[in-house]
Protein backbone atom coordinates (compact mmCIF):
# COMPACT_ATOMS: atom_id res chain seq x y z
CA UNK A 1 0.00 0.00 0.00
CA UNK A 2 1.40 3.39 -0.92
CA UNK A 3 1.65 6.57 1.26
CA UNK A 4 -0.95 9.07 0.18
CA UNK A 5 2.11 11.90 1.53
CA UNK A 6 5.61 12.75 -0.38
CA UNK A 7 8.84 11.48 1.36
CA UNK A 8 8.88 10.49 5.44
CA UNK A 9 11.10 12.51 7.47
CA UNK A 10 11.96 12.27 11.61
CA UNK A 11 12.81 15.13 13.24
CA UNK A 12 13.49 16.49 17.10
CA UNK A 13 13.58 18.71 20.02
CA UNK A 14 16.19 18.53 22.36
CA UNK A 15 14.18 16.06 24.26
CA UNK A 16 15.65 12.89 23.29
CA UNK A 17 18.58 13.39 19.84
CA UNK A 18 20.40 9.91 20.69
CA UNK A 19 16.86 8.24 19.89
CA UNK A 20 15.51 10.38 16.62
CA UNK A 21 18.86 9.16 15.47
CA UNK A 22 18.43 5.83 16.34
CA UNK A 23 14.98 5.95 14.59
CA UNK A 24 16.43 7.08 11.88
CA UNK A 25 19.16 4.64 11.53
CA UNK A 26 16.72 2.04 11.50
CA UNK A 27 14.70 3.48 8.71
CA UNK A 28 18.37 4.41 7.06
CA UNK A 29 17.23 7.83 6.86
CA UNK A 30 18.74 10.99 8.12
CA UNK A 31 17.72 13.10 10.86
CA UNK A 32 15.94 16.15 9.76
CA UNK A 33 17.74 19.62 10.09
CA UNK A 34 16.25 21.67 12.26
CA UNK A 35 17.16 24.64 14.74
CA UNK A 36 15.50 24.49 18.19
CA UNK A 37 17.32 26.65 20.91
CA UNK A 38 15.89 29.00 23.57
CA UNK A 39 16.73 32.75 23.85
CA UNK A 40 18.55 34.29 27.10
CA UNK A 41 14.73 35.69 27.69
CA UNK A 42 13.57 32.10 27.87
CA UNK A 43 11.81 32.24 24.78
CA UNK A 44 12.03 29.18 22.59
CA UNK A 45 12.61 29.70 18.81
CA UNK A 46 12.80 26.78 15.80
CA UNK A 47 13.26 26.73 12.13
CA UNK A 48 13.23 24.37 9.54
CA UNK A 49 15.84 24.05 7.55
CA UNK A 50 14.53 21.85 4.66
CA UNK A 51 11.58 21.64 2.83
CA UNK A 52 8.74 19.84 4.14
CA UNK A 53 6.05 20.54 1.76
CA UNK A 54 2.97 17.89 1.87
CA UNK A 55 5.85 15.64 3.39
CA UNK A 56 5.02 12.87 6.29
CA UNK A 57 6.70 14.65 8.93
CA UNK A 58 7.35 12.90 12.61
CA UNK A 59 8.16 14.84 15.39
CA UNK A 60 10.43 12.49 17.76
CA UNK A 61 9.94 14.29 21.43
CA UNK A 62 9.57 13.00 24.65
CA UNK A 63 7.87 14.93 27.19
CA UNK A 64 10.45 14.47 29.74
CA UNK A 65 12.69 17.11 32.22
CA UNK A 66 12.68 19.81 31.94
CA UNK A 67 9.30 18.96 31.00
CA UNK A 68 7.45 22.18 30.72
CA UNK A 69 10.60 23.27 28.18
CA UNK A 70 10.25 19.75 26.08
CA UNK A 71 6.19 20.33 25.93
CA UNK A 72 6.50 24.20 24.50
CA UNK A 73 9.24 22.41 22.17
CA UNK A 74 6.58 20.37 20.44
CA UNK A 75 4.50 22.56 20.55
CA UNK A 76 5.97 25.36 18.72
CA UNK A 77 7.55 22.64 16.05
CA UNK A 78 4.49 21.25 15.36
CA UNK A 79 3.09 25.18 14.51
CA UNK A 80 6.40 25.58 12.65
CA UNK A 81 5.84 22.36 10.35
CA UNK A 82 1.65 23.14 9.34
CA UNK A 83 2.88 26.36 8.32
CA UNK A 84 5.74 25.12 6.48
CA UNK A 85 2.27 23.17 4.44
CA UNK A 86 3.44 19.53 5.84
CA UNK A 87 1.28 17.37 4.67
CA UNK A 88 0.87 15.42 7.83
CA UNK A 89 2.20 15.83 11.45
CA UNK A 90 2.75 13.22 14.03
CA UNK A 91 3.41 14.33 17.43
CA UNK A 92 6.07 10.48 18.69
CA UNK A 93 6.17 10.65 22.19
CA UNK A 94 7.86 8.07 23.76
CA UNK A 95 6.57 9.64 26.98
CA UNK A 96 3.54 11.19 27.81
CA UNK A 97 3.98 13.90 30.98
CA UNK A 98 1.41 14.68 33.14
CA UNK A 99 -0.19 11.09 32.53
CA UNK A 100 -0.80 10.44 36.57
CA UNK A 101 -3.33 13.61 36.24
CA UNK A 102 -6.04 12.03 34.08
CA UNK A 103 -9.14 12.64 36.15
CA UNK A 104 -10.50 14.27 39.01
CA UNK A 105 -9.52 12.19 42.07
CA UNK A 106 -10.01 15.34 44.81
CA UNK A 107 -11.90 18.53 44.43
CA UNK A 108 -10.80 21.22 42.03
CA UNK A 109 -8.17 19.88 40.65
CA UNK A 110 -7.52 19.91 36.73
CA UNK A 111 -7.16 17.00 33.97
CA UNK A 112 -3.96 18.30 32.76
CA UNK A 113 -3.20 14.95 30.31
CA UNK A 114 -6.30 16.52 29.10
CA UNK A 115 -5.49 20.10 28.64
CA UNK A 116 -1.93 18.66 26.75
CA UNK A 117 -3.91 16.75 24.88
CA UNK A 118 -5.95 19.90 23.61
CA UNK A 119 -2.48 21.74 23.16
CA UNK A 120 -0.84 18.96 20.59
CA UNK A 121 -4.04 19.03 18.95
CA UNK A 122 -4.19 23.09 18.32
CA UNK A 123 -0.87 23.28 18.25
CA UNK A 124 -1.82 21.15 14.29
CA UNK A 125 -0.52 17.76 15.04
CA UNK A 126 -2.57 15.29 12.81
CA UNK A 127 -1.53 11.94 14.56
CA UNK A 128 0.14 11.10 17.90
CA UNK A 129 1.97 7.95 18.80
CA UNK A 130 3.38 7.35 22.37
CA UNK A 131 4.37 4.03 24.29
CA UNK A 132 2.71 2.62 27.31
CA UNK A 133 0.64 5.69 28.39
CA UNK A 134 0.28 5.40 32.25
CA UNK A 135 -3.81 5.35 31.70
CA UNK A 136 -5.27 4.22 28.96
CA UNK A 137 -7.92 6.53 28.69
CA UNK A 138 -5.36 9.59 27.69
CA UNK A 139 -6.27 7.84 24.65
CA UNK A 140 -9.47 8.90 24.38
CA UNK A 141 -8.55 12.49 25.36
CA UNK A 142 -7.60 13.07 21.37
CA UNK A 143 -9.77 13.87 18.85
CA UNK A 144 -6.89 12.71 16.52
CA UNK A 145 -5.66 8.96 15.73
CA UNK A 146 -3.63 8.01 18.59
CA UNK A 147 -1.06 4.69 17.78
CA UNK A 148 -0.33 4.13 21.98
CA UNK A 149 2.34 1.14 21.58
CA UNK A 150 3.56 -1.18 24.09
CA UNK A 151 7.88 -1.68 24.79
CA UNK A 152 6.10 -4.35 27.52
CA UNK A 153 7.50 -7.18 24.76
CA UNK A 154 11.22 -5.34 24.90
CA UNK A 155 11.12 -5.91 28.36
CA UNK A 156 9.59 -9.42 28.57
CA UNK A 157 11.96 -10.63 25.61
CA UNK A 158 15.14 -9.72 27.61
CA UNK A 159 14.04 -11.36 30.98
CA UNK A 160 13.45 -14.62 28.98
CA UNK A 161 16.63 -14.61 27.75
CA UNK A 162 18.39 -14.26 31.21
CA UNK A 163 16.81 -18.00 31.61
CA UNK A 164 15.66 -17.58 35.60
CA UNK A 165 15.09 -20.88 37.14
CA UNK A 166 11.82 -19.62 39.12
CA UNK A 167 10.56 -16.21 38.45
CA UNK A 168 7.86 -14.53 39.43
CA UNK A 169 6.20 -11.24 37.83
CA UNK A 170 5.36 -9.05 41.12
CA UNK A 171 2.63 -5.88 40.17
CA UNK A 172 3.96 -3.05 42.68
CA UNK A 173 0.21 -2.35 43.59
CA UNK A 174 -2.99 -2.74 42.61
CA UNK A 175 -3.00 -0.30 39.26
CA UNK A 176 -0.26 -2.21 37.64
CA UNK A 177 -1.79 -5.43 38.50
CA UNK A 178 -3.27 -5.82 34.33
CA UNK A 179 0.18 -4.87 33.20
CA UNK A 180 2.03 -7.31 35.33
CA UNK A 181 -0.22 -10.18 34.50
CA UNK A 182 -0.04 -9.46 31.06
CA UNK A 183 3.70 -9.50 31.41
CA UNK A 184 3.69 -12.71 33.58
CA UNK A 185 1.88 -14.42 30.47
CA UNK A 186 4.92 -13.32 28.22
CA UNK A 187 6.87 -15.70 30.74
CA UNK A 188 5.03 -17.91 31.55
CA UNK A 189 5.18 -17.00 35.51
CA UNK A 190 3.25 -16.56 38.32
CA UNK A 191 1.56 -13.42 39.76
CA UNK A 192 2.14 -11.50 42.95
CA UNK A 193 0.55 -8.00 43.59
CA UNK A 194 1.93 -5.43 46.52
CA UNK A 195 -1.10 -3.63 48.10
CA UNK A 196 -0.29 -0.22 48.84
CA UNK A 197 -1.86 2.99 49.64
CA UNK A 198 -0.60 6.54 48.43
CA UNK A 199 -0.96 8.91 51.69
CA UNK A 200 -1.63 12.49 50.05
CA UNK A 201 0.15 14.07 47.18
CA UNK A 202 3.53 13.54 48.32
CA UNK A 203 5.59 10.57 46.39
CA UNK A 204 4.66 9.07 50.19
CA UNK A 205 3.03 5.03 50.47
CA UNK A 206 2.18 2.87 53.14
CA UNK A 207 2.74 -1.26 52.16
CA UNK A 208 -0.55 -2.92 53.42
CA UNK A 209 -0.11 -6.70 52.17
CA UNK A 210 1.55 -8.94 49.97
CA UNK A 211 -0.96 -10.90 47.61
CA UNK A 212 0.36 -14.52 46.55
CA UNK A 213 3.60 -16.55 46.95
CA UNK A 214 7.26 -15.17 46.27
CA UNK A 215 9.17 -17.25 48.65
CA UNK A 216 12.14 -19.28 47.35
CA UNK A 217 11.90 -17.75 43.96
CA UNK A 218 13.28 -14.71 41.69
CA UNK A 219 10.93 -11.75 41.74
CA UNK A 220 10.17 -9.43 38.72
CA UNK A 221 8.89 -6.18 39.77
CA UNK A 222 6.76 -4.61 36.55
CA UNK A 223 5.50 -1.23 36.21
CA UNK A 224 4.68 1.38 33.42
CA UNK A 225 7.36 4.40 35.13
CA UNK A 226 9.26 4.66 38.15
CA UNK A 227 9.79 8.47 39.52
CA UNK A 228 11.40 8.94 42.92
CA UNK A 229 11.91 4.73 43.01
CA UNK A 230 10.02 5.05 46.61
CA UNK A 231 7.49 3.06 45.27
CA UNK A 232 9.15 0.25 43.89
CA UNK A 233 12.15 0.09 46.35
CA UNK A 234 9.56 -0.37 49.30
CA UNK A 235 7.78 -3.20 47.15
CA UNK A 236 11.19 -4.51 46.74
CA UNK A 237 11.88 -4.65 50.20
CA UNK A 238 8.26 -6.24 50.60
CA UNK A 239 9.08 -9.37 48.99
CA UNK A 240 12.49 -9.89 49.81
CA UNK A 241 11.11 -9.88 53.86
CA UNK A 242 8.65 -13.06 52.17
CA UNK A 243 11.40 -15.08 50.72
CA UNK A 244 12.32 -13.71 46.93
CA UNK A 245 15.80 -15.11 46.44
CA UNK A 246 16.52 -12.60 44.03
CA UNK A 247 15.06 -8.90 42.87
CA UNK A 248 14.37 -7.45 39.52
CA UNK A 249 12.52 -4.48 38.78
CA UNK A 250 11.48 -3.42 34.89
CA UNK A 251 9.94 -0.57 33.68
CA UNK A 252 9.56 1.47 30.01
CA UNK A 253 10.19 4.99 31.24
CA UNK A 254 13.16 5.93 34.13
CA UNK A 255 12.50 8.73 34.90
CA UNK A 256 14.14 8.55 38.22
CA UNK A 257 13.73 11.61 39.70
CA UNK A 258 14.93 13.48 42.91
CA UNK A 259 16.71 10.41 45.30
CA UNK A 260 15.68 7.29 42.92
CA UNK A 261 19.60 6.75 41.98
CA UNK A 262 20.66 6.63 45.46
CA UNK A 263 17.57 4.22 46.51
CA UNK A 264 18.27 1.86 43.52
CA UNK A 265 22.14 2.59 44.36
CA UNK A 266 21.76 1.19 47.92
CA UNK A 267 18.72 -1.46 47.66
CA UNK A 268 17.86 -4.65 47.36
CA UNK A 269 17.74 -4.59 43.54
CA UNK A 270 19.67 -7.04 41.66
CA UNK A 271 18.97 -5.07 38.40
CA UNK A 272 16.56 -2.38 37.01
CA UNK A 273 15.76 -2.59 33.28
CA UNK A 274 14.72 0.26 31.83
CA UNK A 275 13.88 1.73 27.67
CA UNK A 276 15.30 4.27 26.35
CA UNK A 277 11.91 6.26 26.25
CA UNK A 278 13.43 9.03 28.19
CA UNK A 279 17.10 10.20 27.48
CA UNK A 280 19.53 8.74 31.05
CA UNK A 281 21.96 11.61 31.23
CA UNK A 282 25.63 10.60 32.73
CA UNK A 283 25.36 11.07 36.38
CA UNK A 284 22.10 8.69 36.12
CA UNK A 285 24.34 5.52 34.55
CA UNK A 286 24.67 3.25 36.84
CA UNK A 287 25.71 -0.59 37.02
CA UNK A 288 22.58 -1.79 38.36
CA UNK A 289 20.39 -0.37 35.59
CA UNK A 290 20.11 -1.66 31.87
CA UNK A 291 18.88 0.45 29.44
CA UNK A 292 16.93 -1.07 26.42
CA UNK A 293 16.24 0.83 22.95
CA UNK A 294 12.39 1.22 21.45
CA UNK A 295 14.13 2.72 18.26
CA UNK A 296 13.11 -0.34 16.34
CA UNK A 297 9.22 -0.10 17.70
CA UNK A 298 9.26 3.76 16.99
CA UNK A 299 10.94 3.04 13.61
CA UNK A 300 8.47 -0.12 12.55
CA UNK A 301 5.36 2.16 13.72
CA UNK A 302 6.78 4.91 11.81
CA UNK A 303 7.34 3.06 8.68
CA UNK A 304 4.16 1.57 8.61
CA UNK A 305 1.80 4.78 9.16
CA UNK A 306 3.48 5.98 6.63
CA UNK A 307 2.83 3.50 4.17
CA UNK A 308 -1.01 2.45 5.65
CA UNK A 309 -0.17 -0.85 6.92
CA UNK A 310 -1.36 -2.22 10.10
CA UNK A 311 0.20 -1.07 13.18
CA UNK A 312 -1.62 -3.73 15.26
CA UNK A 313 0.32 -6.98 13.50
CA UNK A 314 3.28 -5.47 14.82
CA UNK A 315 2.27 -7.41 18.10
CA UNK A 316 1.73 -10.76 19.09
CA UNK A 317 -1.45 -11.61 20.15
Amino acid sequence: MGSLYNEVAVFTGNANGALAQAVCDYISIPVGRSQVFEFSNENIFVKIDESVRENDIFVVQPLSSPVNRSIMELLIMIDAFKRASAGRITAVLPYYAYGRTDKKDQPRVPITARLLADMITVAGANRVMTVDLHAGQIEGFFNIPVDNLTAIHILADYFRDKNLSNPVVVSPDLGSAKRARNFAQLLNAPLAIVEKRRLGNEDKTAVLNLIGSVSGMQAILIDDEIDTAGSIMQAAETVQKAGATEIYAGCVHGVLSGSAIERIKNGCITELVITDTIPLPPNKQIDKIKVLTVSRLLGECIMRVHAGASVGAMFPR
